[in-house]
């Protein structure tokens, strides 16, 4: 036992040496629009809602887009960083640029036509217009997320945490100053938090990228290079399994969002539940630590050929990870009637979030283990089967049970929510009872086998030797299989 428990915490060093600085990046990255947020709901309840559905439907829709790309990424990178293949990383990630960047313009029809998107799907015609406007003035950040996420997957893969994590402090104290000088005390409202959310996002990317190229990653970053376009579409297919697994569970909630409004008194629930899931998706920040630290270490590991040090970091994390988010929960049930005010002056809001609690707090201890086993995914490149479980859980599942019980049997934003609840309990009963079956000494072999594609990919140039290897989506799921 002593041994186990040494072995234990010695894991748990090389986890937290790389979660708590991720967590502090994904808290400080989140709390930007979070921030904005919090200051546009001092200005009024249209202004509150308006930027909800933006920042929680268009550009979380954006956003797990671009994440998800990039999560392909994440597991190339932290297997050749493993495999001491450390010079193939700015390849990888230069060749993430062009695939986010090209997505990316295709996306700005999103933006540009959010107003008639919206009230297609039935959102309240006033918030529809608000939120359209808002949208417009977004575009740079959905530039900004295609950047960003390469740019983020190559630090992590080497576990450079630290500067991403001096960055983002940097800015988000910058965006507090700003967002309070522009939208309240010079009275710019929506279009001032808009321009400096804009403004921060790439302000953390143009300090990575000077910090990238300044010599100071080593052999990873050897300088801009033409094997970047090789194989772009057999990377298109790859990142897009990894992009249909995260977007999956990225705009899961946004569907509750945009389920209440349906509901009547629109405004009020879409205020009182754009303020419990802003709680969620800080504390999610702790998980999404997590996620980052697991995944790092089950592809360094996996790429090194060491697969039973990628299993017991698993245990690690997801056991750190569900002892955070009880304590979190615990804490948030102690001030349910104290921590509302914190958001909105809005009396009927205030007691409205305070009824949200138990959901809340459900949600929290769920999702603090959910995503870590997504991250166990990613690390061993288990996207697409993880498509496939998000599908059927959420999809199938969580929104129809949610639609259920908050429209049919009318239980409202608690029924909806407890509806979710359940498709996201089934998703993660499935991917621990994955998990568990997992051969993990087949896993370091299909590393070493996808590492020797990949890198060899960039030297092939006949189409039809391309096509026979390529890592396809039906290959992946063959490979977990």
């Amino acid at each position: 036992m002593g041994k186990t428990m040494k072995k234990y915490i010695e894991e748990s060093k090389k986890i937290w040496n790389i979660c708590g600085p991720a967590f502090f990046v994904f808290l400080c990255q989140y709390s930007l629009g979070a921030i904005t947020q919090t200051f546009l709901g001092r200005v009024g309840t249209l202004e509150l809602a308006a930027f909800s559905i933006e920042n929680s439907l268009i550009a979380n829709f954006a956003f797990g887009i671009m994440l998800g790309l990039g999560s392909a990424l994440e597991t190339l990178c932290g297997q050749a960083f493993g495999a001491g293949q450390q010079h193939m990383l700015g390849i990888y990630m230069q060749r993430s640029w062009v695939i986010l960047n090209s997505i990316s313009c295709l996306l700005i029809f999103l933006y540009i036509f959010a107003t008639p998107i919206l009230k297609l799907i039935k959102q309240d015609p006033e918030i529809a217009e608000a939120s359209g406007k808002i949208a417009r003035l977004m575009i740079p950040q959905l530039f900004a997320y295609a950047m960003n996420f390469p740019l983020a997957k190559f630090l992590q893969a080497q576990s450079r945490v630290m500067v991403m994590a001096a960055i983002s402090g940097i800015v988000v104290v910058l965006h507090v100053f700003f967002s309070w000088l522009v939208i309240l005390r010079l009275r710019w409202g929506m279009v001032g938090g808009a321009v400096v959310l804009d403004c921060s996002w790439w302000l953390i990317v143009i300090a990575q990228f000077v910090y990238v190229v300044s010599g100071r990653c080593g052999g990873t970053w050897t300088g801009f290079s033409t094997k970047a376009f090789a194989n772009l579409w057999g990377y298109l297919k790859l990142s897009l399994v990894s992009a249909v697994m995260l977007c999956l569970e990225v705009w899961y909630y946004a569907a509750v969002l945009m389920i209440a409004g349906f509901l009547r008194n629109a405004k009020i629930s879409i205020d009182a539940l754009s303020i419990s899931l802003t709680i969620v998706s800080w504390v999610n920040m702790v998980a999404l630590g997590f996620y980052t630290g697991v995944s790092v270490r089950v592809s360094n590991e996996l790429g090194a050929g060491r697969p039973h040090a990628a299993k017991f970091a698993v245990v690690v994390a997801v056991s750190s990870s569900f002892a955070v988010g009880l304590v979190i929960s615990f804490i948030l049930l102690m001030l349910r009637k104290q921590y509302p005010v914190l958001f909105t002056s809005s009396k009927e809001v205030q007691e409205y979030v305070s009824t949200l609690t138990l959901p809340l707090v459900l949600s929290i201890i769920i999702n603090n283990i959910q995503p870590v086993l997504s991250g166990v995914a990613v690390g061993a490149g288990w996207q697409a089967l993880v498509a496939c479980v998000n599908i059927g859980s959420y999809y199938l599942v969580g929104v129809p049970f949610g639609l259920l019980l908050g429209c049919k049997l009318h239980k409202g934003i608690k029924g909806i929510w407890y509806g979710m609840l359940f498709g996201t309990a089934v998703q993660t009963l499935i991917l621990l009872l994955l998990t568990y079956r997992t051969n993990w000494n087949k896993e370091a072999t299909d590393a070493k086998e996808r590492l020797e594609y990949w890198r060899g990919n960039n030297h092939v140039n006949g189409a039809e030797e391309t096509e026979a290897r390529e890592m396809t989506p039906q290959r992946v799921a063959e490979t977990n299989s």
